[in-house]
């Protein structure tokens, strides 16, 4: 019999048969290979698009990034020019140095170990070069690329600092301003500082913008190790040097002036003092010497900020009776009277309520022009003061150069109070004819003496002898402002007459008599004022000139004493000193007559 599907048969009877499984679906092996290679597309449209941003659209961005992360920009400093004497020789000038500086970028390992380290190099706090180090950016989000750790550094402090091989440290090309002199004429010639070399007192600051040159600059790629990277980019703009200039001072005339003034003012316990010599016909000054000074190579290790003063220009006083020498060629100009003329002076007159006395007891007596010159007769220069008149007298204390700045060069000069007839007090008859109630410099004065020594032409001094550009080509200066105060006559009687206090036997200039030379001068003792009051002690000063008979240089000494003094006796002898010394050192010939004799008495 047929058997029926899915059972058979066994001994027993039929036996049931499980059905076979389902088999699964086969895949479509044409659609897979579809898929496949549209994600493969996909993907490859996405990357080229990618790869063609990146190579085409924003190429130019990534690769200037790139480069600004290699690329450094570092200053060069263009050499400062350099002060010279009227001979040539350097009194500042500038060499080869360098400058420590940090990309705070670049820098590997702690700021602070190398802030440590490089403290002791470049003598600075190590809490002071930290921030500098560790700062790499600025407040606005701008990358710190540059900083100067310290500039003008020896170049055997900068080959250590290279030893240290951190590839953030930069040690470029920079200069030191070198003062070989120290103190000398150190108050007229300043100083420099700060990060960029400025110059901050005397002429390194008048004259700041013709001595500083313009500086450069070069970029170039740097690798991770801070090493330039050979055939990069890179660029340099050069640096224009600064230019020179030519003082009318003397170098070693300038040492011998101050080692006098400086004698001068420690033997006399003075606070303070001035000197200085000037040429009679070109205004030149030869030497201005102040002191207390300073170190010009180590300016910042002073005690008070007066040691930078120049007191030849910018200490103002009542000038005493070397202000008197204006008086009396006012006098002999307006014909009060005669060179060889006699007054009778009697020991006081009354001004305004106040007794004016000579110092040198002669009673009521007939003095001539020389006695009262010599004696330094205040009641015989008041008298004739009276003659002149005071309007008459203020046109020439006006003519003489008074009341206001010489225009000799250094920055802050003072030009002293000059009071006009209008505001006279009345005292001033009696005052101002013999050096008070108005103030002056000493090298106005020096310069006043100087016009009477020029045959009556004053000619504005000057302390710079010419510019020199950088390419070595000569600016000259203007030609010394001139004019005349006095007629020459005039000037010879009192060339002639000023020797009388340092020849005649009552002379209050005596010890200032020079043999071999005959010199003329006038001694003073004048007054300080601070803060509207008389300091105690006194200015005392002596200024005149040589040889008497054919005067070359003006020689002006003042010094401030506290304990008190007289001008003759304080400054007779450094007036001397200073005399003899340039008379030897220019070659002047020795006088081949003897001195005047001059008589006093009428």
């Amino acid at each position: 019999p047929q058997r029926r599907p899915g059972s058979r048969r066994g001994a027993a009877g039929p036996v049931a048969v499980k059905p076979l499984p389902k088999l699964p679906r086969l895949g479509n092996p044409r659609r897979r290979l579809r898929m496949a290679a549209a994600f493969v597309m996909i993907l490859l449209v996405v990357s080229g698009t990618r790869l063609i941003q990146l190579q085409v659209t924003d190429s130019a961005a990534y690769a200037a990034e790139a480069l600004n992360q290699r690329l450094t920009t570092e200053p060069l400093p263009a050499e400062r020019g350099a002060i010279l004497d009227r001979n040539g020789n350097r009194l500042a000038y500038s060499i080869e140095a360098n400058y420590i500086a940090v990309d705070p970028v670049m820098v590997k390992g702690d700021p602070g170990e190398l802030a440590a380290k490089l403290a002791t190099l470049l003598g600075r706090r190590a809490s002071e070069l930290e921030p500098l180090i560790a700062t790499t950016a600025t407040p606005q989000g701008d990358p710190i690329r540059f900083a100067y750790l310290q500039r003008g550094v020896d170049l055997a402090i900068g080959d250590q600092v290279r030893e240290l091989e951190d590839p953030g440290l930069i040690i470029g090309d920079d200069e030191r301003r070198v003062v070989p002199g120290h103190d000398l004429a150190a108050n007229v010639i300043g100083f420099t500082g700060g990060d960029d070399g400025e110059g901050l007192g005397g002429l390194e600051a008048a004259y700041n913008e013709w001595l500083t040159g313009e500086d450069g600059e070069v970029s170039y790629e740097r690798s991770q190790s801070g090493q330039p990277i050979p055939g990069a980019f890179y660029r340099e703009e050069e640096a224009v040097p600064g230019n020179d200039i030519q003082l009318t001072i003397d170098a070693d005339l300038q040492f011998n002036v101050q080692s006098i003034l400086e004698e001068t003012v420690q033997e006399h316990d003075a606070e303070f003092g001035s000197a200085m010599v000037m040429d009679v016909d070109s205004g030149e000054m030869l030497a201005m010497a102040s002191t207390p000074t300073y170190d010009a190579a180590n300016p910042f290790d002073v005690e008070s900020d007066e040691v930078y003063r120049d007191y030849g220009t910018q200490a103002t006083v009542d000038p005493g009776s070397i202000h008197k020498a204006i008086v009396f060629a006012a006098a002999l100009e307006e014909g009060c009277i005669e060179p060889d003329g006699t007054m009778h002076v009697e020991q006081s007159i009354n001004k305004g309520g106040t007794w004016y006395e000579d110092g040198y007891p002669h009673g009521d007596a007939v003095l001539s022009l020389a006695g009262i010159i010599a004696q330094s007769s205040n009641v015989g220069t008041i008298q004739l003061a009276d003659c002149v008149g005071k309007e008459k007298l203020y046109e020439y204390q006006l003519a003489f150069g008074l009341g206001e700045p010489t225009g000799v060069g250094v920055s802050g000069e003072a030009a002293g109070l000059l009071q006009p007839p209008e505001l006279w007090s009345g005292t001033s008859e009696g005052s101002v004819p013999i050096g008070h109630e108005g103030t002056a410099t000493i090298i106005q004065m020096a310069a006043l003496y100087a016009a009477i020594a020029n045959d009556g032409v004053y000619v504005q001094p000057t302390l710079i002898d010419h510019l020199v550009n950088a390419d070595g080509t000569v600016e000259e200066e203007d030609e010394p402002e001139t004019h005349r105060v006095i007629s020459a006559e005039t000037a010879q009687d009192l060339q002639y007459l000023l020797q009388a206090p340092i020849a005649a036997e009552t002379g209050t200039g005596r010890n200032a008599e020079l043999e071999n030379y005959h010199l003329a001068g006038k001694t003073g003792t004048g007054s300080l004022v601070v803060d509207g009051e008389y300091a105690p002690g006194n200015v005392t000063s002596f200024v005149g000139f040589a040889p008497a008979e054919d005067p070359q240089f003006v020689v002006a000494v003042s010094v401030y004493v506290p304990g008190g003094g007289g001008g003759g006796s304080t400054t007779g002898e450094a007036f001397k000193e200073i005399n003899e010394f340039a008379l030897g050192y220019f070659g002047v010939r020795p006088a081949t007559e003897p001195a005047p004799v001059f008589d006093v008495w009428g």
